[in-house]
């Protein structure tokens, strides 16, 4: 087995969510009405909702649970 390669990200990991939003959103801007302008919208918020919830996760007012 081979080991992992770690690569060293240059952005972070809400700007590169952020930007895949921006991406799926210009997709399906040219797209006509149909499913898969559906399912890029769809991706998109998926994604801004993964951003938030990363946000929420790394926040320091989360307090573990009890």
């Amino acid at each position: 087995m081979s080991p992992r390669r770690i690569l060293k990200q240059s952005s972070t990991f809400e700007y590169r969510l952020a930007q895949e939003a921006i991406n799926l959103r210009q997709q399906a801007r040219g797209m006509p009405l149909g499913i898969r302008r559906t399912e890029l919208l769809r991706k998109a918020r998926q994604i801004d909702a993964a951003g938030e919830v990363n946000k929420w996760l790394t926040s320091r007012g989360l307090q573990p649970p009890i």
